[in-house]
Parts: C-alpha cells; sequence; structure tokens
C-alpha cells in the first residue's frame, strides 16, 4: 500500500493522563496524518479540555467517563481505543471497547487478576480485534538489537539472565510510597506494576515459558519505624531535615533537582554546563530566562512528574497540591503496602534459568541486563543516563560494543514511539501478513501470569508450577 493510499486512523482515548496524552498522544501529534483522535474521556477537566484543544474535539465528542464514550448511544465511532487509565480500571473499558468492534491498546498491567487477563485474550479472540499491550521495552533499539544478536547466534544457547530493575530513590518514592500505586489493593501488586515490563521480556528473549517460579520480598525501609526523630508528616510542615533528606518533595516536584543531576552523566558538555547551571546557580538562570524564555519553565519544572500531582502547575500550585496531597507525604509517614526490593528466579521450560530483582533504593533509574549463553555474553544498560550494550566473545575473549546512546531522560527510551508506530502501522496495513507486531496478547497473559506466580510465591513463601497456576 502507497503512502496515498493509507487510511488515517480514527481513535478515541480513556484517560488523557500521563501515558495517554502525554506518551502516546505527543506521538500522535507528529503524526497527523495517520491517526486522528475524535473523541476524550477524561474524569479530570484541565486534562480533558487539553487534550481537546490538541485535537480539535466537539464538546459532544469530550465525556466524563468511559461508560459515557463507550455506551451503545454513542456507538463505535472510531478504528482504535487506547485505554489508558489506572491499574483497576483496566479490564472493564478494554472489555467493552472490543465487544464495540475497536482494535484495542491497553496500558500495562492488562489487568490485576489472571482471570481477568484471560477474559481480555479471550475477547479480543472471539471479536477477531487486536489487543495491544503496552510493553514498550520490547520497541526500544536496545532490547530489539539484543532479541536480534540472539536469533542471529551471538550467543549461542542462551544458559541464564540476570536482569534487575533498579528504580531510583525519588521515583520510587512518587510512585509507590506517595502515588497511586502504593497499595497493592487499591492497584496492582508491585511486581506486576512495575516490573511486568521485566517479566515480558524475559519471556520474550528466552522463547519458552516459565515453568517454575519463586520470589521473595519485603517492604523494608519506608517505614514509620524508620522516620528520623522529629520529622512532620510532612515536607512542607518545617522539616528539621529538609537539606539532607533525599526524599525532600519540594526538591522534586518545585525544581527537579533529581532530574536535573542526571545531565552531568551526559557526554555533551552543553548539557553538563546547563544542568549545572540549574543545580548550583539558579539566581543566575532566573536573570537568564528573561532573555531565554524556555529556561523559565524548566526552573519551574512543568512536566512529569509535576504533572501527576496537579493541572496548577504555577508554583503556588504545586506547593498547594504538596500541602494537601499525598505526594507532599514524609516518606516514613505514608499508607505504603508494597515491597521496596522484591528477587524472582524462574525455571524455564527448555532449562534457561534467570533472576529478576526489583528494588526502589537506586542512584539511578534504568534496567540492567546479563544475558550469558554458549558461545558469549551480552551485557547492558538501560538507563535513564544513557544505553549501552556490550558482546563479549568467548572463543577471542573480545568485546565489542552493540549499541550506545547519551541521555534519553526517559524511562522507556524510544520504545514508546516504537510501540505506537507498530501499533498504527498494523491498522493501516490489517491485511498485510508482515505485521511488525511485538506483543500479542497471549503474550502478555503468559508474563502476567509469571507476575501472579511470583506474588503467590512471596506470599506463601514456596515454588510455584506454573503448569499448575495456568490450570486453575
Amino acid at each position: 500500500m502507497t503512502e496515498k493510499e493509507k487510511k488515517l486512523i480514527k481513535a478515541i482515548l480513556v484517560g488523557a493522563g500521563a501515558r495517554g496524552r502525554e506518551a502516546y498522544g505527543k506521538w500522535a501529534l507528529k503524526n497527523k496524518e495517520r491517526i486522528t483522535f475524535v473523541a476524550v474521556a477524561e474524569p479530570r477537566e484541565a486534562r480533558r479540555n487539553l487534550f481537546a484543544e490538541e485535537w480539535n474535539i466537539p464538546k459532544k465528542m469530550q465525556f466524563n467517563s468511559w461508560e459515557e464514550l463507550l455506551s451503545e448511544k454513542v456507538g463505535k465511532i472510531a478504528d482504535t481505543c487506547l485505554v489508558c487509565t489506572q491499574d483497576q480500571m483496566h479490564t472493564t473499558p478494554a472489555l467493552k471497547a472490543l465487544t464495540l468492534g475497536y482494535h484495542v491498546l491497553l496500558e500495562k498491567p492488562m489487568a490485576t487478576t489472571g482471570e481477568e487477563c484471560k477474559t481480555l485474550v479471550k475477547t479480543a479472540e472471539k471479536f477477531k480485534k487486536q489487543l495491544r499491550i503496552c510493553h514498550v521495552a520490547r520497541y526500544t533499539t536496545m532490547f530489539r538489537t539484543i532479541k536480534r544478536v540472539i536469533k542471529e547466534g551471538l550467543v549461542g544457547d542462551i544458559i541464564n539472565i540476570e536482569h534487575s530493575e533498579n528504580v531510583a530513590y525519588w521515583h520510587f518514592a512518587h510512585g509507590y510510597v506517595r502515588g497511586h500505586w502504593r497499595k497493592a489493593g487499591d492497584s496492582s501488586p508491585i511486581i506486576i506494576a512495575k516490573t511486568c515490563h521485566d517479566l515480558d521480556l524475559l519471556y520474550w528473549l528466552v522463547e519458552s515459558r516459565a515453568e517454575f517460579i519463586q520470589s521473595f520480598g519485603k517492604l523494608t525501609h519506608y517505614t514509620s519505624e524508620n522516620a528520623p526523630e522529629g520529622v512532620p508528616k510532612r515536607c512542607t510542615q518545617g522539616c528539621p531535615i529538609a537539606e539532607e533528606c533525599p526524599w525532600y518533595a519540594p526538591r522534586l516536584y518545585m525544581n527537579a533537582i533529581p532530574l536535573i543531576r542526571i545531565t552531568q552523566r551526559s557526554k555533551k558538555w552543553r548539557l553538563r554546563f546547563v544542568g549545572n547551571l540549574l543545580i548550583n546557580h539558579r539566581t543566575l538562570v532566573r536573570v537568564l530566562s528573561k532573555i531565554i524564555k524556555p529556561l523559565k519553565k524548566i526552573l519551574n519544572w512543568q512536566t512529569w512528574p509535576a504533572t501527576v500531582i496537579t493541572d496548577d502547575l504555577s508554583p503556588e500550585g504545586k506547593m498547594k497540591a504538596l500541602e494537601n496531597g499525598p505526594w507532599g507525604r514524609c516518606v516514613y509517614h505514608c499508607d505504603n503496602d508494597v515491597p521496596d526490593h522484591q528477587t524472582v528466579n524462574i525455571q524455564f521450560e527448555n532449562g534457561t534459568t534467570a533472576t529478576l530483582t526489583m528494588h526502589g533504593h537506586s542512584y539511578l533509574d534504568g534496567r540492567w541486563i546479563r544475558i550469558s549463553g554458549s558461545k558469549g555474553s551480552l551485557v547492558g544498560r538501560f538507563t535513564y543516563g544513557g544505553e549501552e550494550l556490550t558482546y563479549f566473545d568467548h572463543l577471542y575473549v573480545k568485546e565489542k560494543i552493540l549499541w550506545k546512546k547519551d541521555i534519553t531522560y526517559g524511562a522507556h527510551s524510544d520504545g514508546d514511539e516504537g510501540l505506537m508506530e507498530s501499533f498504527v502501522s498494523s491498522l493501516e496495513n490489517e491485511e498485510s501478513e508482515n505485521q511488525d507486531v511485538l506483543t500479542s496478547a497471549k503474550d502478555s497473559l503468559e508474563s502476567h501470569l509469571m507476575g501472579f506466580a511470583a506474588e503467590k510465591s512471596r506470599f506463601e513463601n514456596k515454588v510455584i508450577s506454573m503448569e499448575t497456576l495456568r490450570e486453575s
């Protein structure tokens, strides 16, 4: 099909937040000749209005809830539905969209129980619609490179994989101590909410189902028992250790100092220079911002994670959110219950073993992986501060860099864009047999079941047979 023959994909969005609008919507804005949004459902008025304005969506196609948009009264008005709600709100709107005849792009995790995951897959198959889960890590250049060289036989047979999801101290506090995913009962277990990407990667790379799974993990640090003496319930209530506490909320949400510090790892001297100014010479930057307008937005950080805590991104608006909302609380005085560190041991049916580690105490966000094969090894670092993949040959004891990238400032690198490119392309060319669909619903089901098995193992302190779990 030629470029002229490609149809314009019509889409609707359920959830115009960090993922819906700021990730997938951002890609779509750059590709308006290929995809257009004709309706949006979002309970927060400011977010709904902003997305509607970007896409010139008429008032009658702006909805407070997904129930209104996905009603029989409205009917099927587009080709695809993007579901980007909170974890507990994934299953029902996705099922409704599938039954109405939409192809569905569903934010991870696909559901919070194994039964819901199975129901989603069965429904997609019944209505013959594409259900794509946003396992964006598969679509990054680095992990696609890993997959390619494994398929080419570079490492031989995979014997063992060591993989870690290192969540930065500030990021873990934002999402899993103060934020939406702090309580497993209100969202999903952290091994699903945070590391379903990683379980999916392991399953994808090994190309074998898991046979046995064992997991350990606890909430160790972010508890009231570890609170320093004299600290208040909130960072904004005159904390005596504010200057020395890494988790002091205003430092992150007002100025984004922990994120700006990442610039010091860049190979580009200009980026390091600007970062140094923002960290150590903010008064000078404030003066320069009168001439260089973009500096104003950096001084008063107006992107993620600030966009999560409030729609009013003025300094006053953000401070009010910290004074009254959950993100201003002391990390030792929250109602969190998810583990801040967890390990998963996996025996695959083909004999490969793997270990997965997740923890919330890293100096830098990112994934580290080591793949040991019969012919060679791959060692990769996929972080906010840059990416690098190195191959170590066993025969000649040589090493070769296969992929390298400077600071990305994103946990997903080019994965969000890769996913959207693949998904939209598949809708443009539905009849083609050469589809770049790296994540099928069935594949996503398998990796999610691995996560549920890990949580079952952690609670029951025993090895879980995946065959038994699948049957149950």
